[in-house]
């Protein structure tokens, strides 16, 4: 049997909505006392109960406490993921009941634990393990976020080469379809892939009018908003969660989820007509989720095929710097070898001097110089006579 690879994996079961209600109504409880026990509200409840959504995160396991006889764990048979549920995080997951423009804080939770992602596996077989759990989902949120289907399959990718060629650090990571997550929409929002001809333009939209209209209002959104509002409502990460993600603040994630919902709200009626916040995040989960569904994105390439080409990547750019150094370390050598030993100052080029007079010197000797001239050469050059003068 194959082990999961996220929290979700461990979540406790729930039973089917009909069940849950009745356990509820056995232990004598109102819809409004679980919503203010796990903390949402109640037409949240109401979606539980009748088998729209399915708690996630720590409410799944609020919930599950609260409504199991005697105490116990709720049996039944876990809930399959939304195409748009990705595996999330073991922190608390979104407030819905919170309006965006004032975001209630989380409750406390304790510090989380580095673990392994599946103890007692391989890495390469916990890489795998996480790759066919994640990768598909993920390509298709990653379309929801470019509009562009070949760029949201080389986008995961890529996110799944990286975490490989860091799998130390993934594998211990509290999150690590989040940190999976994270790169390829790091890659996808690149303001480079406009250079390319390929992903210059989005695709075609779909043909249905309501995924249509949907889809264009996604794209009309800017990357950091159309990011936030996919986080929040889509994969289901709270305020404080999404607003690290983009590296945000939490009131200018507020701000931004705000503001892509009035967009999208002015295309789909029927999300205007929503009563609270907390129904328009179920009924944009539950529209993300279709559009995504109804989508034909390229299927991921095996993991093993990415984790070859995470390798061969790593080994490129290792062989890449080694040359590069050895081609530094020649050039460096060279130089030394060649470069002079002492400073020598250059010789300047010959030019041509004008303005200087002509050149100077004795004038052409006399007769009477010639006379005295040759008298001296006659004379002794050494002895007392040369010290006396002689007077005509």
């Amino acid at each position: 049997m194959t082990r999961s690879t996220t929290d979700e994996a461990t979540a406790p079961p729930l039973p089917s909505p009909k069940e849950r209600r009745r356990l509820r109504e056995a232990k004598s409880l109102s819809e409004e006392q679980v919503a203010a026990a796990v903390g949402v509200t109640r037409a949240t409840v109401r979606s539980w109960e009748t088998g729209r959504t399915s708690p996630r995160g720590r409410k799944r396991a609020l919930y599950a406490k609260l409504i199991a006889p005697d105490g116990g764990p709720a049996q039944g048979t876990p809930d399959a993921p939304s195409v748009l549920d990705a595996p999330e995080p073991a922190p608390e997951a979104r407030p819905v009941s919170a309006p965006p423009s004032s975001p209630l804080p989380p409750p406390p939770s304790p510090p989380p634990v580095a673990k392994p992602v599946v103890p007692g596996l391989t890495p390469a077989e916990a890489f795998d393990a996480l790759y066919a759990h994640t990768a598909p989902g993920l390509v298709r949120q990653t379309f929801l976020l470019t509009g562009r289907r070949s760029l949201a399959r080389e986008s995961v990718e890529r996110a799944f080469q990286q975490a490989w060629h860091r799998w130390p650090e993934v594998a211990v990571d509290r999150d690590p379809a989040g940190w999976v997550r994270a790169a390829a929409y790091e890659y996808a929002m690149s303001p480079w892939h406009r250079l390319r001809r390929a992903h210059r333009h989005p695709d075609a939209p779909p043909t249905a009018p309501g995924g249509r209209a949907l889809f264009d209002a996604l794209l009309e959104l800017p990357p950091a908003y159309r990011r936030t509002l996919l986080l929040y409502d889509g994969v289901g990460l709270d305020l404080p969660e999404t607003a690290a993600e983009t590296e945000a603040s939490t009131p200018a994630a507020a701000g931004r989820l705000e503001t892509a919902r009035a967009v999208i709200a002015a295309r789909l009626p029927e999300l205007a007509a929503a009563a609270s916040p907390a129904e328009q995040s179920e009924l944009l989960h539950d529209r993300l989720g279709g559009l995504a569904r109804a989508e034909h994105v390229p299927v991921p390439p095996p993991a093993r095929t990415v984790r070859t080409g995470s390798e061969n990547k790593a080994r490129l750019w290792t062989r890449a710097a080694i040359a590069f150094a050895a081609l530094l370390i020649g050039a460096t050598a060279l130089t030394l070898h060649t470069a002079p030993t002492h400073y020598e100052e250059p010789l300047s080029p010959a030019e041509r001097v004008g303005g200087v007079p002509p050149r100077g010197g004795p004038q052409k000797l006399t007769a009477q110089d010639l006379k005295l001239q040759k008298s001296l050469k006659e004379q002794l050059t050494h002895g007392p006579e040369r010290l006396v003068p002689r007077i005509p």
